[in-house]
């Protein structure tokens, strides 16, 4: 009598990518060793794996969301490890990063369980069982609708339903290009989001002024299907520059949040020519000529293991400015301990160094980046919906 295949199943198997999802595999033999695999391949078509060490229950069971895993790229209960500690498949070129570009389509995960505690070559293996798995960054009804104003150049996405929605103004940092996939997130959730291009980028202009800023809220502001007084920035690495410095120059602003900040004047290069810039513009200046106030709410997120700005002082100075100014209550200050500098989406993978040394930790940084987006969407929530109830999420 032949037994019973291993069957390993994830749900659910569509979903967005800030949501858990819960695997499990059965009908293997009692406390047999497993290896748990995920493999995706990038849009660059470069492959990123994780994969956890697991052995199953006297019922031939094994449970992530309830199982540790004994090693592998994570340890421990870990529901999401498999996506958080993904990293390039070994041989791949150093300085990767796994970014979204396409958000109109899913990214696709292989997840396969294997029989043994294996730490590479699964490609080359045969599986017990395998499930693919659908992550999207644009929820059912969410539309992308490119920005066509000659002055503008971004994108927006749109909640389903008639409006009008709050909105957020998201400005990334300085590798340039327009990054969509963090707008697409955001609309999923409820907010009009324009992701704006600014750096130069494969022949196209920089943008890097108050003028251009302020043009770009406008027109987000001014979208028929945006409430007009509830407009949000949210600024990621050099666009928490720009958030910060609309927060206390522009009369536009009402709502900033900013993942690290600063500009930077002193460069550093380590032994494996990795650039750090966490030294720059320390000491912190204390002329008080040289500050100015915040009169906006703001949530300010820092890693403490950032390498590539000094974000502990800047934290500590500006709750000490707010403060001084009787304004500490419009500051939520959030740190994370082993986190570094690029806190992004949950459950995406770490990127700790490319020509910059970004720092962070895998595992902190991945605990990071999965508290402090649930902050935002409650902060966007608290600050933009003016006593209105959230529209439900749409599922997939």
């Amino acid at each position: 009598m032949s037994r019973i295949r291993p069957l390993l199943t994830v749900q659910p198997c569509r979903g967005l990518v800030d949501e858990k999802f819960q695997i499990s595999v059965k009908y293997l033999p009692p406390k047999q060793e497993v290896t748990l695999h995920s493999l995706l391949q990038s849009e660059d078509n470069n492959y990123w794996e994780a994969f956890g060490y697991y052995v199953s229950d006297a019922k031939g069971a094994v449970k992530v969301a309830e199982d540790a895993s004994v090693g592998g790229t994570y340890e421990g209960i870990e529901a999401m490890g498999l996506l958080w500690s993904m990293r390039p498949e070994p041989g791949s070129k150093p300085g990767l990063r796994l970014r979204k570009e396409n958000v109109e389509s899913p990214v696709v995960v292989q997840i396969s369980v294997y029989k043994g505690h294996l730490s590479q070559g699964f490609r080359k293996q045969v599986a017990l069982a395998c499930s693919t798995v659908e992550r999207w960054y644009m929820a059912p009804g969410v539309q992308r609708v490119d920005v066509t104003d000659p002055e503008v150049r971004g994108t927006l996405f749109l909640p389903p339903g008639p409006g009008p929605f709050p909105a957020v103004l998201d400005i990334w940092g300085g590798s340039g290009g327009l990054v969509e996939y963090r707008s697409a997130l955001l609309a999923s959730h409820g907010f009009a989001s324009m992701t704006l291009e600014y750096m130069p980028y494969e022949g196209r202009k920089s943008d890097v002024n108050m003028a251009y800023f302020e043009k770009a809220f406008g027109f987000l502001q001014e979208h028929f299907l945006v409430d007009s007084k509830s407009v949000a920035l949210l600024g990621l690495s050099f666009g928490c520059n720009v958030c910060l410095s609309m927060a206390v120059y522009s009369e536009v602003v009402q709502v900033c949040i900013s993942r690290c900040s600063l500009q930077t004047h002193k460069i550093h290069v380590d032994e494996k020519n990795r650039t750090i810039m966490k030294g720059i513009l320390l000491p912190v200046p204390t002329d008080p000529n040289l500050k100015t106030e915040i009169k906006c709410p703001l949530l300010f997120i820092i890693g403490l293991d950032d390498e590539n700005w000094p974000v502990a002082e800047s934290m500590e100075d500006m709750q000490k400015m707010m403060e001084e100014a009787g304004n500490s209550h419009l500051l939520t200050a959030l740190s994370y301990p082993g986190a570094g500098h690029l806190i992004e989406i949950p459950y995406t993978p770490h990127c700790r160094t490319m020509t910059l040394l970004w720092g962070g930790r895998t595992k902190p940084h991945a605990d990071a980046q999965e508290h402090s987006w649930g902050e935002i969407i409650e902060f966007l929530q608290k600050h933009l919906y003016s006593g209105m109830d959230p529209e439900p999420l749409s599922r997939m």
